[in-house]
């Protein structure tokens, strides 16, 4: 008979806590992935091999740049955040929430540098936004202190509106909890919430990591939601969209690709760490009627460099399916008439003058 794992020294106060939150059972199975997962690099989740829980890894990696004289390069484009704005259309959307603006922060690995954290508290602090979401990976290793992650995420707290929802990721530790709800971050571990504004109400579910902790429950997440209702699904990978489609959901954010992090020129991945078609592994995309997005992330992982995908962080509207076609007919129609304009103004332009009367 096999012997389970020693479960992770946890402090008695924060176990207390967890049992309250989770339940007994649900806690003892996340500990024991952990403590038997994380810092395996072969056959653990979806993926045959985890580069970044290879201890080597990031030392050879930086004497490789430092040595074709990159590493510096790759340092200064890694604190290069730009924001990025996508709407959403959406079938269904109450019209209370047409215009509803969700910043979305992934990858943030904030116990990378103090420069890469003050990066993005510059690039978030003055953002406008009605909902904030995290998807995962706070931590920069996969493996252990957490501490350092949860202090980073206090500086960068203090920047964003509330309310702040978020989802873990395949570096973070079921331990971090408790900590980020001290700070007002409401943490869904497959769970779901209603999102009210005025009269109307739409729902925010989100999975513990699917990816490589395989503790995700897409059916308990999505239990309380109504089936004719608009959902938004959190999931750290996009590795989840066939399921997060079938089971109705209307858009679906993630991250955990890092868009390749090191990419060749036009920013094609050279790894993406994911079990899902390139399609899924940066920006919009849509399976059947489910509407998806992959953030590159603000962070980095193994390395802090990045090259032709530089980090984000990401503003997307929710628009109503009827009003984006009416912006549509408006834009068609504008263009059409400034067409029709420019072209009668070219042929005024170029009719030729009467000919002179002919002088007898």
């Amino acid at each position: 008979m096999r012997h389970a794992p020693p479960a992770p020294s946890i402090e008695p106060a924060i176990y207390k806590r967890l049992v309250a939150r989770l339940g007994g059972v649900h806690l003892r199975q996340r500990l024991g992935i952990e403590t038997e997962y994380e810092t395996q690099v072969f056959h653990r989740g979806t993926k045959l091999f985890h580069l970044e829980n290879w201890k080597s890894a990031p030392w050879l990696i930086r004497t490789g740049l430092r040595l074709v004289g990159m590493l510096e390069r790759g340092r200064r484009n890694a604190l290069d955040i730009r924001l990025v704005h996508n709407d959403v259309p959406i079938a269904g959307l109450p019209r209370a929430f047409d215009g509803y603006r969700i910043l979305q922060l992934s990858d943030l690995h904030l116990d990378v540098s103090a420069a890469a954290l003050q990066a993005l508290i510059e690039r978030v602090r003055a953002l406008d936004y009605d909902l904030c979401v995290l998807t995962g990976d706070y931590r920069y290793r996969t493996y252990g202190p957490y501490q350092p992650a949860l202090a980073a995420m206090a500086q960068l707290r203090r920047h964003l509106r509330d309310p702040v929802y978020a989802v873990l990721g395949n570096h973070d530790t079921i331990c971090m909890v408790p900590g980020m709800e001290d700070l007002g971050i409401h943490v869904l571990l497959n769970e779901s919430v209603r999102l009210r504004r005025r009269r109307a109400a739409i729902y925010l579910a989100g999975i513990d990591d699917p990816h490589f902790f395989r503790a995700d429950n897409l059916h308990q997440a999505a239990h309380a939601i109504p089936h004719d209702a608009v959902s938004i699904l959190l999931s750290h990978t996009p590795e989840t969209y066939r399921n997060a489609a079938h089971a109705g959901f209307s858009l679906m954010l993630s991250g955990h690709t890092h868009g390749g992090q090191i990419c060749l020129p036009g920013g094609f991945p050279i790894i993406t760490d994911t079990n899902c078609p390139r399609r899924f592994v940066r920006g919009a995309w849509q399976h059947g009627k489910l509407n998806g997005y992959t953030s590159v992330g603000a962070g980095c992982s193994i390395v802090e460099v990045r090259f032709n995908c530089k980090p984000e962080v990401t503003l997307h509207r929710l628009c109503s399916v009827a009003g984006t076609m009416a912006e549509l007919k408006t834009t068609v129609r504008s263009g059409s008439a400034d067409t029709n304009a420019t072209a009668a103004g070219r042929k005024r332009k170029t009719r030729r003058p009467p000919a002179p009367p002919r002088s007898n």
